[in-house]
C-alpha cells in the first residue's frame, strides 16, 4: 500500500513539473515573439502574445512589464478618446501595480506611483479627475518614496497643482510655500546628484583623456537630466510668481514667528525665502536670521548674517561671515553654490578681483556649473577700457572674455546656447582681422594688466 502511495505521489510530482515546464516553455516562446515585435515597434502584433504571458506567467520575466508599458502607451496614444482609451489608461496603471507586486526589487515605488499620477493628469478631462484628487495622488507618491520620485515633469506638475489649489482657496499660503521649498530642495538634490556624476567626466576631459563610448553616453544622459531640471526650476519659479512677494511673505512669517522661533527648519526656510525675494530690508529678516543662528549655527545662518552686514554697509564684516559660511559647509556642491553667491555679491560691488577668486573656487568644487565662467567673462568685458595701454590692447580683453564664455558652454549643458551667443558678442568687440594686419602683431602675446593679470595671444591671420 505504501509503495502505491509513494508511486502515486511521484507520478503527480512528475506530472506537475512537466506541466510547469511546458507552461514555462510556452511563456518563453511567446515572450520571445512579443519582445521581437516590440523591438520592431510593431505593438499591435505584440499585444496578444504579450497578454497571454502577462496572464499565465506574471512572474516569468520583468520584460512583461517593460515591454507591456510600451505596448499600452502606444495604444493609448493611438486611440482618440472614449471608453476604450479610459480602459487602456486604467490597464496601464494596473500593469504598474502588477510590476510592483511581482518584481518589487526592480520597481521604484515613487517613480511608478508618480508615473500613474502623471498619466491621470495628462488625461484628467477624459478621466474627470479634479485638481485636488490629482494633487493627493502626487502627494501620496512623494511621501511613499521621495528618493525615486525624480521625474522632472512630475515634480513640476506636483507643484503646479499646489499653486492651482492655492489660487482656488483650497490650500493656505503656508502650504504653498512649504511645498515650494520641498520641491525646490528635491530638484536641487537631483541637480547635485547628476552634477557630481558629470563632474567626474568633465575633469577627465579637462585632463586631456578622451571619454570611452560608454562614458560619452553617460555624459549625454547626465546633461539631458540637468537640462530638464534647469527648465523646470525656472518653470517652478514662474508658476509661483508674485504669490511669494514681500507683501505676502512678511505678514505670514511675522504671524508664525513666535510659534516657530525654536524650529530651525522653519527659520531657515523663512530666512531663505526672504533673502531670495529680496525682503532683507524688513526687520523681520533680522529676527529670523538671529533666531536661526542662535539655535542652529550653520553655513546658511552665517551667510544670512553676512547679508545683514552688507545691508549695514559693513563689507569687511560681511565677507568674514561669508567666509565663515564656507568653512562651516561640508558639502562641496553647496560650498560651490556659496562661493558663487558670494562672488556675485562682490561682482555687483565692483570688487572684481576678489569676486573672481570665489568664482574660481566654485568652479573647482563643481566644474560642471558654467555660470561662474560667464560671470568672469562679464567682469573681463566690463574692464576692457581700464586694463590696457592702447585701444588695441584694451579691446584684446574681449578675446579673454570670449574664451571664458566658451568654457561655460563646454562644461554646462544648460548654457550651451547662451554661452555661444555671449562669446560671439564679445568676439564682435575684439580687434578685427584687418586691425590685426595693420598692427602687425598676429600671433603675439599681449599682457592684460590691472586686476585681470592675464595674457592673450593675438589670433594668427
Amino acid at each position: 500500500m505504501k509503495t502505491r502511495i509513494t508511486f502515486l505521489l511521484a507520478f503527480l510530482f512528475f506530472v506537475s513539473n512537466l506541466s510547469v515546464a511546458q507552461q514555462d516553455e510556452e511563456c518563453m516562446t511567446k515572450l520571445s515573439i512579443f519582445h521581437e515585435y516590440v523591438k520592431a515597434k510593431n505593438f499591435d502584433a505584440a499585444y496578444d502574445s504579450w497578454m497571454d504571458v502577462r496572464t499565465k506567467c506574471p512572474k516569468f520575466n520583468n520584460a512583461i512589464y517593460i515591454d507591456g508599458e510600451k505596448i499600452l502607451e502606444y495604444k493609448i496614444e493611438k486611440i482618440a478618446a472614449g471608453e476604450g482609451k479610459i480602459a487602456l489608461i486604467q490597464d496601464l496603471v494596473k500593469l504598474w501595480g502588477e510590476r510592483e507586486e511581482n518584481f518589487p526589487n526592480k520597481t521604484a515605488d515613487g517613480e511608478y506611483a508618480a508615473n500613474a499620477c502623471q498619466l491621470m493628469y495628462d488625461n484628467k478631462e477624459l478621466l474627470k479627475k479634479t485638481d485636488l484628487e490629482l494633487y493627493e495622488c502626487f502627494d501620496a507618491a512623494y511621501k511613499l518614496d521621495k528618493a525615486t520620485f525624480t521625474n522632472p515633469k512630475s515634480l513640476y506638475t506636483y507643484f503646479s497643482l499646489m499653486v492651482d489649489l492655492y489660487d482656488a482657496g483650497k490650500k493656505s499660503a503656508q502650504d504653498l510655500f512649504d511645498k515650494y521649498d520641498d520641491v525646490v530642495e528635491k530638484v536641487e538634490d537631483e541637480v547635485k546628484n547628476y552634477s557630481e556624476l558629470l563632474n567626474n567626466l568633465v575633469e577627465k576631459e579637462d585632463a586631456g583623456t578622451p571619454l570611452t563610448s560608454k562614458e560619452g553616453k553617460y555624459k549625454s544622459f547626465y546633461e539631458s537630466y540637468l537640462g530638464a531640471y534647469d527648465k523646470i526650476a525656472s518653470s517652478i519659479d514662474s508658476k509661483l510668481g508674485e504669490r511669494a512677494n514681500c507683501e505676502n511673505l512678511i505678514p505670514l512669517y511675522q504671524k508664525d514667528f513666535d510659534n516657530n522661533k525654536q524650529n530651525a527648519v522653519w527659520l531657515q526656510r523663512a530666512a531663505g525665502k526672504m533673502s531670495e525675494k529680496d525682503c532683507t530690508d524688513d526687520p523681520l529678516f533680522f529676527k529670523l536670521v538671529n533666531a536661526y543662528h542662535d539655535i542652529s549655527p550653520s553655513a546658511n545662518s552665517a551667510y544670512y548674517l553676512g547679508i545683514l552686514k552688507d545691508k549695514e554697509g559693513k563689507s569687511n564684516e560681511a565677507i568674514a561671515f561669508y567666509e565663515e559660511a564656507i568653512k562651516l559647509e561640508t558639502d562641496n556642491f553647496k560650498k560651490a553654490k556659496l562661493n558663487n553667491n558670494i562672488g556675485l555679491k562682490l561682482k555687483a560691488k565692483g570688487s572684481y578681483g576678489r569676486a573672481r577668486g570665489f568664482f574660481r573656487e566654485s568652479l573647482r568644487l563643481n566644474p560642471s556649473n558654467g555660470h561662474p565662467y560667464l560671470s568672469i567673462a562679464s567682469m573681463y568685458a566690463s574692464s576692457a577700457n581700464d586694463c590696457g595701454d592702447t585701444n588695441f590692447n584694451k579691446r584684446a580683453t574681449f578675446w579673454l572674455a570670449a574664451e571664458e564664455a566658451r568654457k561655460a558652454g563646454r562644461v554646462d549643458p544648460t548654457l550651451k546656447g547662451a554661452a555661444a551667443q555671449t562669446a560671439e558678442n564679445y568676439m564682435a568687440k575684439a580687434p578685427t582681422k584687418s586691425e590685426i594686419f595693420s598692427a602687425g602683431n598676429s600671433g603675439q602675446v599681449i599682457n592684460i594688466g590691472c586686476w585681470i593679470g592675464a595674457s592673450v595671444t593675438v589670433p594668427k591671420i
